[in-house]
């Protein structure tokens, strides 16, 4: 997941208002054929026809702005174009991993700490009777997994960002006390993309890179798990979304009556990477999906955000309904659906609608990128478990 933030550049020397924007106006002249200007707040807008290609006039006018303290966001109008000189610049993130090493080194204990509740290896279950430390190793085979896939997921954005010559912090991997150990992690872009198509292979790689290695852990998983009578105490289990149910069909075929699959803890930590790859692609805000959306359809991400928040509350209430209607009771019922009332929740007053555009919002997504990024979208409905956990 990646947080993106503006940063004030250093105060440009002082000058008469009118004579800075005398300034820009000279610096776009070549570029742009300024048919009005105008300023609103501190932010001085052009608004015109391009003479040049817009990546072209973005690349030119990023180093005739800079010295006088701008950056240019180009935007399309319906009877042309406009540039926008924010008093803004790109910010050099400072070299100090410390926080990342320590929130890292914590991280890996608590995913190592919630890795022990995962039983299925019959070579670290052994380790559960040891009286020393030892016994935590039991937590390695889900440790291990999970945190690769969400490493690499991070470190996908972080090196195409990076490619692109963008500002990135180092990832900020986040501890948890219980459940899996973690909340992911994030990493922070201080300077917005240079266009839609770096914006989306900066947003894409994350869950892309992350699903490559969640995949095969998967299939590994599943090999070595096993299919067994349901114990008859009862159980708790992950639910299955459309791809962890076919994989599991392929390995096992169809599975006897009062029989499950008895998983093993590196499928259990594929599980979790699934869900976090599919919780990043819902195209809302700064969520991966949000800026996928935004690279596909411009403006109108904020009305598809809404409408996926939408979505999953409409999701908790057929739980919640189904769940009355067949007669599991009122707090099962809840238990199921509570998780996407939650998630709804998170995003509309944690994560937001709000996206940050690139520098150069006129130039279109590729055609390749275009059919890629609707791939993407499509991965949720084959990742995402309708019911995260259930008892039987």
């Amino acid at each position: 997941m990646r947080f993106w933030r503006r940063s004030a550049a250093p105060a440009p020397p002082p000058a008469p208002p009118l004579v800075g924007e005398e300034l820009l106006r000279l610096a776009l002249d070549d570029l742009l054929v300024v048919r009005d200007r105008h300023i609103r707040g501190g932010i001085v807008v052009f608004r015109g026809d391009l003479r040049v290609a817009p990546a072209r006039a973005t690349e030119a006018l990023i180093e005739r702005f800079r010295p006088l303290g701008f950056t240019p966001f180009l935007r399309a109008e319906h009877d042309g174009v406009t540039v926008q000189a924010w008093p803004l610049a790109d910010t050099v993130a400072p070299r100090r991993i410390g926080v990342n090493v320590l929130l890292f080194v914590l991280t890996c204990l608590s995913v190592l700490v919630a890795g022990t509740q995962f039983v299925g290896s019959p070579t670290f279950d052994a380790l559960r009777a040891s009286p020393s430390m030892a016994r935590l190793l039991v937590g390695v085979p889900f440790a291990v997994t999970l945190l690769g896939i969400l490493g690499v997921h991070e470190f996908g954005h972080y090196f195409t960002a990076r490619y692109y010559r963008a500002s990135v912090s180092l990832p900020y991997f986040i501890p948890l006390p219980f459940g899996w150990g973690t909340l992911g992690a994030i990493i922070l872009m201080r300077s917005p993309a240079r266009d839609r198509n770096a914006s989306f292979d900066i947003a894409a790689a994350g869950p892309l890179a992350g699903l490559a290695v969640a995949l095969p852990a998967m299939l590994l998983g599943l090999a070595w798990s096993r299919v067994a009578p349901i114990p008859a105490s009862g159980y708790s289990v992950f639910g299955d979304s459309l791809l962890t149910s076919l994989l599991a069909w392929l390995r096992f075929g169809a599975i006897p009556p009062d029989h499950m699959v008895y998983t093993h803890p590196v499928a259990d930590a594929a599980w979790a990477g699934f869900l976090v790859t599919a919780l990043n692609l819902f195209p809302v805000g700064q969520l991966d999906g949000g800026r996928i959306a935004y690279a596909l359809f411009g403006r109108r991400h904020r009305t598809i955000g809404k409408t996926t928040v939408g979505v999953l509350l409409g999701l908790g209430t057929a739980l919640l309904a189904w769940g009355a209607l067949s007669g599991r009771g009122l707090l099962p019922s809840l238990g199921a659906s509570l998780n996407w009332f939650v998630w709804a929740g998170l995003i509309s007053f944690l994560v937001g609608f709000h996206h940050n555009p690139p520098l150069d919002d006129v130039t279109p997504l590729s055609p390749v990128r275009r059919v890629l990024g609707v791939l993407c979208l499509l991965l949720i409905v084959l990742l995402t478990p309708p019911i995260l956990m259930h008892d039987g």
